[in-house]
């Protein structure tokens, strides 16, 4: 397939909106549909093209990534499902509905003629700690779903007996009406665009060629993802009916919130209380890290809401680049339950500081004379 700039396969700008590339692409699709164009290879690799293009600009973060490294960003078959030339359907459906077969496209036919489709792909939510979010880890799930019978081989049909041509529609799936001038396609009525028909159906799938199962997977979680990532296992979605390929299976994240940490992008952010000593004469304090415990330097005369960065003890994204930050907010903690030999010292310290408020306390005098400016002013236009 033609490597050209999506946003000119597309024939929008740069900045283009959704809805403009919505637009664009359906005017494509519908151009160079393969039932528009059956013997037109030109036309069947435009299709393809344009679908490629919509795939990608229309997903945000594989947008971002062709924006910034162009085709390099991004990789085209991991967005269309594993589906090529014979997988139209399930993109266009809504777009064309019964007009070329109701979706009929979306799978090819089996050696025995009987139309057959993709199976469904499946979404998994994995909760993560945020530990293993950082580290990476490798987990299992159990998922529900549809695989080839075992019984029919996923052929639908009773073991001995196969599925029988179509009367209807002569095992084309799809039958023309005639409406005025126009002769269109839909889907046939009694085979349901398969082509085939069961007369004895599998007693253990009922004909449809797929049971439902439970499986177990190991799924290895790369360091670094965050919520919203997800990871796309191939081929592990629902089986394909009558003996189709099978959809993928995409496990989105969520990291559950930490008790001490909170991750923005690749920093991570806490709270650390002192006491007011600490506070005043300075100190240092072991602070934990998801590495283990780092020593933290704080410096005299340190203030309620202080900030400090400790370099590389953050996250390291799972797109690479250098790793975040670890940065801890400093809270002033004041003492409670005082005995009265502390409330005494304590009074006792503060009739010292009195003596040179301003010294002491620079932030409350100035505060106390906006309020008193406030307060006269006031007065002022009040009289």
């Amino acid at each position: 397939m033609s490597k050209r700039d999506y946003y000119e396969v597309l024939n929008v700008e740069k900045n283009a909106s959704e809805a403009e590339l919505k637009k664009s692409y359906r005017r494509l699709a519908m151009k160079y549909h393969p039932d528009r164009n059956p013997d037109s290879k030109e036309a069947e690799e435009k299709f393809k093209e344009a679908k490629e293009a919509y795939e990608i600009l229309s997903d945000p973060k594989k947008r971002a990534a062709y924006d910034q490294f162009g085709h390099a960003g991004v990789d085209p078959s991991a967005g269309a499902g594993g589906a090529g030339a014979s997988n139209f359907g399930d993109v266009f459906g809504d777009i064309f509905g019964d007009i070329f077969g109701g979706g009929g496209g979306s799978g090819g036919r089996s050696s025995g003629g009987r139309r057959v489709y993709r199976g469904a792909d499946l979404r998994y939510n994995l909760e993560l700690d945020l530990e293993d979010a950082v580290h990476g880890t490798t987990v299992k799930i159990r998922i529900p779903t549809k695989v080839p019978c075992h019984t029919c081989q996923g052929t639908g049909a009773e073991k001995g007996t196969s599925a029988e041509t179509c009367s209807t529609c002569n095992g084309m799936g799809q039958v023309r009406i005639q409406q005025g001038f126009f002769s269109p396609q839909q889907t046939c009525p009694k085979c349901h665009g398969q082509g085939k028909v069961i007369q004895s159906p599998c007693k253990t799938c009922h004909g449809s060629g797929v049971v439902q199962e439970y499986k177990t997977l190991s799924v290895k979680v790369p360091p670094g993802v965050d919520t919203g990532d997800r990871i796309r296992l191939s081929g592990e979605g629902e089986a394909g009916e009558a003996g189709g390929p099978p959809g993928d299976l995409y496990v989105h994240m969520h990291v559950k919130e930490h008790p001490i940490f909170v991750r923005q992008e690749n920093d991570l952010y806490c709270e650390v209380p002192i006491d007011i000593v600490t506070a005043a004469l300075g100190g240092q304090l072991e602070v934990p890290t998801l590495d283990g415990r780092v020593t933290l330097k704080i410096p005299a005369e340190t203030q309620t809401g202080k900030m400090f960065r400790m370099r590389g003890k953050g996250v390291k994204s799972v797109r690479g680049g250098t790793q975040g930050d670890l940065i801890c907010k400093v809270l002033v903690e004041t003492p409670v339950n005082l005995n009265s030999e502390q409330r005494e010292l304590l009074e006792e310290f503060q009739k010292t500081c009195n003596k040179n408020v301003k010294s002491h306390t620079p932030k409350s005098h100035s505060w106390l004379d906006g309020v008193k400016k406030f307060f006269d002013e006031m007065r002022q236009n009040i009289s």
